[in-house]
């Protein structure tokens, strides 16, 4: 190789490491030189991936796909969906080896441009899950929901969840294998090669062993259902379930399931954090029950405070909650709303000690009891969406722990009709707030909302879906966080100048 060869080499890899450097860390400003700010770019690509609805004969799931209209979008684009073949439970209630292939299902809707719901569904227990890619115009916070009604038997009552990415490590505290409760965690996998995925489970007394949780693995472009009691012979009331990846990647979701309390999919909990806020408990709660667990190896100090109307406030017998390392612990807070809209925010007490955490919330008493789920949450930092909303059935909750924010919040076009309609709100700092959220006018059909952080601190949020049947109050609730729908973009240029030194 030659001197000059070698010399237009060291300028290539000179170059690619200033464009790195500006990236990742950008120099400070010196002189008459100034940094340019990130740009904030729509996205041009997303994937999402829905669960098996239900294991019910008579479960009825409606699906809905939103995108919201994102300047700077290309023009072109789509979004769809594909059923995965999805590996239903054998006879011994095991997935995976030994279960049979659904056949293929055709998608149960075809999503609508930009600003527009589209709306689908299905019935029975072959429904199976779906993969979804988006990209162009349609990709910027696609959005999918799946609501299912159950009328009888476990898990009775309303479910729903939001369609996820696909990831590689997962935390879902809130899980169980007590008698009475049927859980699986749902694997999908989107890709062309297999995922190896391992299952941790932790109960009150730490690591739970099982031979048959780690090395699962997911085929391509399919999904696999992991009943939770058959990987250990132990029953846990308050369980964490951790879920990662050893290769490839894939969504996952638990569905909680009660014989007599109705049931809600509990989607995974936000990072380990040292603070965290799990918003939007329904003010007519009966039982609230909170599940904490921190994967470190200190244990955790946790002060618990609860975000009301008029301010925060301490629940009065459960001021704050010690986490031991590596052990699932619970607490009982019952009734703590009393009738107003509340937000359950955690803070270290002492020094700060990653943690996960999710609620079990329930409503109505007796016979008449319902259960859904709320994990700790990301803030819905620039926008976050939420599709299938009704004029009567949503309950918006907004929460800002630290600072007071204004928001605004947009409801689109209806499904089969209607005009978007907008509102802004403040919320104080402190307080929690269930607000009066625009409906487009002359809506018919479902809607979606978005919800968007205009100035102030940072704004959490959930969207709860209510539909009392024969007087059960069925509900469900979904987090808020960002729609993931504009990345930054940090702004470099070259500086030939460091080849000189």
């Amino acid at each position: 190789m030659n001197r000059t060869t070698l010399s237009l080499l060291a300028c290539a890899t000179a170059l690619t490491a200033v464009t790195a450097y500006a990236a990742f860390d950008p120099p400070p400003a010196s002189g008459d030189s100034r940094v340019k700010a990130a740009a904030e770019l729509p996205v041009q690509r997303t994937g999402l991936l829905c669960p098996a609805p239900s294991f019910s004969d008579i479960a009825d799931t409606s699906y809905t796909s939103f995108t919201p209209v994102t300047k700077g979008t290309d023009a072109g684009g789509k979004a769809t969906l594909q059923a995965a073949t999805e590996e239903t439970p054998d006879s011994s209630g095991k997935s995976g080896k030994g279960g049979k292939k659904n056949p293929a299902a055709a998608p149960p809707l075809k999503p609508k441009a930009p600003g527009t719901p589209a709306t689908g569904d299905t019935s029975g227990s072959d429904a199976p899950a779906f993969i979804g890619t988006a990209d162009g115009k349609y990709a910027p916070g696609w959005t999918v929901q799946e609501t299912t009604e159950i009328a009888a038997g476990t898990g009775s009552g309303l479910q729903g969840v939001t369609c996820t990415p696909a990831d590689t490590d997962f935390w879902f505290p809130g899980a169980s294998t007590a008698a009475g409760r049927t859980d699986y965690v749902h694997l999908t996998n989107p890709d062309d090669s297999a995922a190896v995925v391992d299952i941790k489970l932790y109960g009150k007394d730490g690591a739970i062993k099982s031979e048959v949780a780690d090395g699962i693995t997911v085929q391509p472009h399919a999904s696999e259902p992991v009943l939770l009691s058959t990987l250990t012979d132990e029953r846990e009331t308050d369980l964490t379930v951790h879920v990662t990846v050893r290769s490839g990647r894939v969504g996952a979701t638990v569905q909680a399931q009660d014989d007599a309390g109705g049931g809600d999919w509990l989607a995974a909990s936000a990072d380990p954090a040292g603070s965290l806020v799990l918003p939007g408990i329904p003010k007519d709660a009966t039982d609230v029950r909170l599940v904490a667990f921190t994967p470190g190896d200190d244990d955790a100090d946790l002060k618990i405070r609860l975000a009301t109307p008029n301010g925060t406030i301490t629940p009065a017998g459960n001021e704050t909650l010690h986490v031991k390392s590596g052990m699932t612990t619970s607490a009982d807070l019952g009734a703590v709303t009393r009738d107003q809209a509340g937000s359950l925010i955690l803070t270290p007490s002492g020094g700060s000690v990653p943690v996960v955490a999710a609620l079990r919330v329930v409503r109505g008493t007796g016979a008449k009891r319902e259960t859904a789920y709320i994990p700790a949450t990301a803030p819905v930092g620039r926008r976050a969406t939420s599709a299938d909303n009704s004029a009567k059935g949503t309950t918006l909750a907004l929460t800002a722990p630290t600072a007071t924010a204004t928001v605004k919040v947009t409801a689109s076009a209806g499904s089969e009709g209607g005009s978007p309609a907008t509102k802004t709100f403040t919320i104080k700092a402190g307080t929690t707030q269930n607000v009066d959220a625009p409906v487009p006018s002359g809506l018919s059909g479902t809607y979606a909302l978005t919800v968007e952080s205009v100035s102030g601190g940072p704004v959490y949020g959930s969207r709860t879906l209510s539909a009392t049947e024969e007087g059960v109050p069925g509900f469900t609730v979904q987090t808020l966080p960002s729609d993931r729908g504009l990345v930054s973009v940090p702004q470099a240029d070259q500086d030939l100048a460091i080849l000189q030194k």
